[in-house]
């Protein structure tokens, strides 16, 4: 998984394929990029070739010598087992709107399944069937994305509110805010459970605030029909929040952002500047932070979202960085516990399309098979996968 695989992305379709064959792949942290290390089959060689996945086959002593390479201790290199292919759902709109989603263009390129489920899934319980959740580009706050001031008079958001509002009614809610809450609150709940979240752009910020504004009206009245609370930010409980904390919220209907959370209005970077950079960690230590950021570039190519990237003065201190542009005080991936579960919130819309609009063609990602920035994506499709070690102390 160093730079000299062809296909970085398909390869993880090759290792989720082996776990669903019931054959163990071992996961080589830091070892040539994240390798994966599984016995000869045929019908895997046979698999890599017509995926376009570059392999090596070794014999038993260079196995041998690799793995005591590894489990050295001056080493910062581990090996985890993959056991379990988790079940993945995709919180996505049935309806069709005018952008793509990075994470199911990833799964589908690398031949990963996962089910598309949406509001009436999740209130109906249904996400208990599920390990992994992603989180679509979503609105938990229920003011349709912030779309009102450019998009209320295209036909596509008129029809999302028309959709949502009914999804609301069906549902047993007055306004499609409180329908949103209680699936925000469900899918906390599927984490603290033990569930695996992962979530881009606004379906990060908008998440946690709807969470902190529970039983505050937010919304002006061309969201939901009446005004919103005057001492809304006054009222914020940031305990119920996950990732932030003491965010200020923008209490501007015209404006695209929801908070001060996102970063995108201020940042200095442009296309040729923005990049971030993964952190290292002690492999045997830090196992899951490493994990998710294996990679055969440290230095990822920075893109913008509705949500950029989070303010590093608002990310609880309990949370881990994974990521951040140093020089912004940007962060831009980061990762933390909830329960017995976890999560991992990732800033931006698409790691190869710098400034996706609304209406712009999807990512051809048979363009970018080595792309380090949807690589992070697909570790944490894996990592729900790795036996549990128990704990050092």
């Amino acid at each position: 998984m160093d730079e000299g695989q062809k296909n970085h992305l398909k390869a993880y379709g090759i290792a989720y394929w082996c776990i669903k064959q019931q054959t163990e792949v071992d996961w080589l942290l830091n070892y040539r990029g994240g390798s994966f290390l599984v016995k000869y089959v045929k019908a895997i060689e046979d698999e890599c070739k017509i995926r376009g996945v570059s392999y090596e086959v070794l014999a038993d002593g260079k196995v041998n010598t690799l793995l005591n390479e590894i489990s050295d201790p001056s080493v910062n290199m581990e090996m985890v087992k993959l056991e379990k292919a988790p079940k993945i759902a995709v919180y996505s709109p049935k309806s069709k709107l005018p952008w793509d989603d990075a994470v199911t263009l990833v799964l589908t390129y690398a031949e990963i399944p996962y089910d598309v489920i949406y509001d009436d899934e999740i209130l109906k319980d249904k996400l208990s069937t599920y390990d992994w959740l992603h989180l679509h580009h979503e609105d938990f706050t229920g003011q349709y994305g912030r779309f009102w001031a450019a998009f209320r008079n295209a036909t596509w958001y008129q029809e999302d509110v028309k959709y949502q509002e009914a999804a609301a009614k069906r549902n047993g809610f007055k306004k499609v805010s409180e329908m949103k809450l209680a699936v925000a609150k469900h899918i906390k709940e599927f984490c603290v459970g033990g569930g695996f979240l992962f979530a881009m752009c606004s379906g990060t910020d908008s998440f946690d605030i709807a969470l902190a504004a529970e039983g505050v009206d937010i919304l002006e009245n061309m969201f939901d029909g009446d005004g919103m609370d005057a001492n809304a930010q006054a009222k914020l409980d940031y305990n119920k929040s996950v990732a932030f904390t003491n965010f200020k919220l923008d209490m501007n209907p015209y404006n695209y952002e929801f908070s001060d959370i996102d970063v995108t209005q201020t940042r200095t970077f442009n296309e040729s500047n923005d990049y971030f950079t993964l952190f290292d960690f002690s492999a045997k230590w830090d196992l899951v932070p490493t994990m998710l950021t294996q990679n055969h570039d440290k230095v990822i190519k920075g893109f913008m979202g509705q949500t950029t990237a989070f303010r590093k003065s608002l990310v609880k201190p309990n949370i881990t960085v994974l990521g951040e542009n140093k020089a912004g005080a940007e962060v831009r991936y980061l990762h933390g516990e909830l329960g017995k579960g976890q999560f991992s919130f990732y800033g931006g819309h698409d790691p190869e399309d710098y400034q996706h609009q609304v209406n712009d063609p999807p990512t051809d990602l048979s363009l970018h098979p080595n792309s380090p920035g949807y690589r992070l994506i697909l570790n944490n499709v894996l990592f729900p996968a790795a036996k549990k070690k128990p704990q050092k102390t």
